[in-house]
């Protein structure tokens, strides 16, 4: 689109040095129409932009712009969905009947988190450079025309579902404000304000902004709610009152270092453009979603653009709430996963109870959703009319009330996400502040448990959601009855090897090691059956499900127990049970419905199927042909690969996914290029690895070159031989040390040491 001079759009000469200074710069979202599905109750198809608390989502059209604000924690701290849940604040509208019919053109910048527009008629062109700052609760919206024009401004909050929305002006701020209080069965109150100031520009009283041809324009938003600081609306106005150009300048510079900061933490390069694309989009909109000292965000992350999005936008915690973590521990994010584990320790208390009114047992037991600060979302209706109407039965007093639907592993699920970042860091603050929730855990399935014939077994915890529902006119009960579930076997096995792991590094409950120990050791074997003749995984030993009692090989649910999170198996752990799941994922392809539907990802499980598939060791080639087809098949204009059952899970899946063809240590062994095609080059550098190391290394024509070793703890490395049968020396900070030889290496570290391996020529 041809755009007048006057209009302030830096461009960059492509193949010029400043042109991908960041290397995710190279990669954008570009939107040459309008957006459809901005608001939606799900992920909006606009450009986003985000700080990890606040969330930006442009919609509308050129002549009626909106910007949806959503935030991490204002909640409708309400426990039935509908109703409670993650809640819209409100929107800026700017309107410019200038541009009325006019044409729509928009990028969402990658490596600085902008989104830049450029709106335009024949007589009209207009641009947009908006942004969500990466340090402070402000979003800033900067306007220049190349002609006068008239916009008028907005602000709105969202109105009902119980909430007040007292606004005013206070001096040159204008500010709108929502309130949740006072409300029957409300948690706790939620308040927000937004106040608007203009920079540059004056608005007159009906809120009209006069652009002068040529003239820039700032817009300022300043957020705050009640979980940010006890004068949250006071702190909104007078923050934006002291909001000038100067201001907005040192916002924008510490903005841009922000962003420089995090892509400079790790960086891969695979010579395939669409999925370097969709990786660094992926931990782009994973960073603008999450932030350390901030609430965990929801199923839709701040990206909410309607007050009642799907599932609450809630903490689902039978892998929803987990999933789009997991990319970020392998891709040295780890502060981006820091808000992870507060709810659920917020939680303990009302688990407990749970446990021990619900199954007489010790421990902790928890719903399939929660919120923060102690909420549960997933009350059954709280009338059985009303339960009637949505689910069939009039009985709103299953298990005392609420949603566990036959699961008992939504508590230990999480343990496979405070482990990973356990053993990819060995904080031991971190360690302290988790131990508690694993120990309770360990309680629960202590008790739980039954142990029959010299193994432990587990009843009554079922591989999928049992619930009455309309499509079972509430008929239910006799689904429920599993035995050994796969999801559930590896959950456990995983949680007594990392206590026994994290206890021995604490120095605790060291009495307890041998009972822990003997329950890894001694879970029931993963259920196995014969398919056209070949052995192949049961998702379930026993069931009364047709459909589960089945032989139906590995799959979403069964991976989360064996491999991701749980990472009990592997090539490395037993190679014999490994080429069985490696000929499940092999007879993927003969299930596949449609394009795109490869592990029978389309409605969950991209995140968790395409990695889990590199961990088994399927060839990396069909893998990425496969993955290419799923985010052509299902994903929208800003980058977000989409799911029919969620929305942040699938973040992870790209990274996660790359990251593991080029190095893995989740059973206790680094692998360097484990699963790649060798004639392809390919590097990485800082993808950090359990032991608390981070790696860096790249192969050219089929060998690699090096591999360089950042020991954060001085823990011992155990290396499979980067360069099989051949002697590679060892240089310690610079100074040559020793030479080594062998399939599997240990190399003995210190703290802070520095590695660099390379092979003899």
């Amino acid at each position: 689109m041809q755009v007048s001079g006057e209009l302030q759009w830096s461009e960059k000469k492509p193949g010029s040095v400043e042109e991908y200074k960041i290397y995710a710069g190279r990669y954008k979202a570009v939107f040459n129409t309008v957006p459809k599905h901005t608001p939606s109750s799900k992920i909006p198809d606009g450009p986003l932009a985000g700080n990890g608390d606040i969330g930006l989502s442009l919609g509308g059209t050129p002549d009626k712009l909106r910007f949806y604000i959503g935030k991490n924690d204002f909640w409708r701290a309400y426990p039935v969905y509908p109703g409670g849940g993650i809640a819209l604040p409100g929107y800026l509208e700017m309107n410019i009947k200038d541009l009325d019919g006019g044409k729509y053109y928009a990028e969402e910048l990658l490596d600085s988190a902008f989104i830049k527009g450029r709106f335009s008629t024949s007589n009209l062109d207009l641009s947009l450079n908006t942004w969500v700052s990466a340090t402070t609760n402000t979003i800033i919206a900067e306007l220049n025309a190349n002609r006068a024009t008239t916009i008028a401004l907005k602000l709105k909050a969202t109105e009902g579902n119980t909430s007040i929305s007292p606004y005013g002006k206070t001096g040159d701020v204008i500010w709108v404000t929502r309130s949740f209080e006072n409300s029957p069965l409300l948690d706790w109150p939620a308040h927000i304000a937004m106040a608007l100031k203009v920079i540059g520009g004056t608005l007159d009283q009906n809120g009209t902004l006069r652009l002068k041809a040529g003239q820039k324009i700032q817009v300022s938003i300043t957020i705050y709610t009640n979980q940010d600081c006890k004068d949250w609306k006071e702190r909104s106005i007078q923050e934006a009152a002291a909001m000038d150009e100067s201001t907005v300048q040192q916002l924008k510079s510490a903005h841009l270092q922000w962003w420089k900061d995090f892509w400079n933490r790790s960086q891969i390069s695979i010579g395939d453009t669409t999925l370097e694309k969709y990786y660094y989009a992926s931990q782009y909109l994973f960073a603008s979603s999450s932030r350390k000292g901030k609430f965990a965000p929801g199923i839709w992350g701040p990206f909410v653009t309607r007050d009642s999005t799907s599932w609450g936008g809630d903490y689902h915690l039978n892998y929803n709430y987990q999933a789009p973590y997991w990319a970020a521990y392998s891709s040295n994010y780890i502060d981006l996963t820091d808000n992870f584990d507060q709810p659920l320790l917020d939680y303990m208390e009302k688990g407990k109870q749970h446990a021990k009114e619900l199954l007489g047992i010790r421990g902790i037991y928890y719903p399939v959703g929660i919120g923060p600060k102690g909420l549960v979302t997933t009350r059954w209706p709280l009338s059985p009319q009303e339960m009637l109407k949505r689910y069939g039965t009039t009985d709103n007093t299953i298990d005392g009330g609420y949603k566990f639907l036959g699961q008992k592993i939504n508590a230990v699920f999480s343990v496979g996400n405070m482990l990973m970042r356990f053993y990819s860091t060995y904080d031991e603050d971190y360690a302290r502040k988790v131990y508690p929730y694993l120990l309770e855990c360990a309680n629960f399935w202590e008790d739980y448990l039954k142990y029959e014939n010299g193994k432990y077994v587990i009843y009554m915890d079922h591989y999928g959601e049992v619930m009455p529902n309309l499509r079972n006119k509430g008929i239910w009960k006799d689904q429920l009855g599993d035995f050994n579930s796969t999801l559930s076997l590896g959950l456990v096995k995983m949680l007594f090897k990392g206590i026994v792991d994290m206890s021995t590094f604490l120095h605790k409950d060291q009495q307890r090691q041998a009972t822990w120990g003997q329950i890894r050791d001694h879970m029931s074997p993963f259920p196995l059956g014969k398919i056209e003749g070949r052995m192949s995984l049961k998702s379930v030993e026993k069931s009364p499900s047709t459909w589960h009692q089945g032989v139906m090989g590995l799959s979403r649910v069964s991976i989360h127990g064996l491999i991701l999170p749980g990472g009990v198996c592997g090539p490395v752990t037993d190679s014999a049970f490994n080429q069985i799941l490696l000929q499940d994922v092999a007879h993927w392809k003969d299930k596949a419905k449609e394009p795109g539907d490869w592990g029978n990802t389309l409605g969950n499980g991209i995140e968790t199927c395409f990695p889990a598939a590199v961990r088994v060791g399927y060839p990396t080639d069909e893998i990425m042909d496969y993955l290419k087809a799923r985010i052509a098949r299902q994903s929208l204009p800003n980058l977000w690969i989409t799911a029919d059952g969620g929305g942040m899970e699938t973040l992870a899946a790209v990274p996660l996914t790359l990251n593991e063809m080029l190095l893995q240590s989740y059973e206790g062994v680094i692998r360097i290029f484990p699963n790649w095609n060798k004639n392809k080059p390919a590097s990485f550098h800082k993808l950090r690895a359990y032991g608390a190391f981070v790696i860096s290394s790249s192969l050219e024509k089929g060998n690699i070159k090096e591999v360089r070793i950042y020991s954060e703890k001085g823990r011992t490395c155990i290396l499979e031989n980067p360069w099989p049968g051949q002697h590679f020396q060892v240089i310690r900070n610079g100074l040559k040390g020793e030479q080594v030889y062998g399939k599997r290496i240990v190399l003995p570290t210190a703290a802070q040491e520095e590695l660099l391996l390379k092979p003899f020529l």
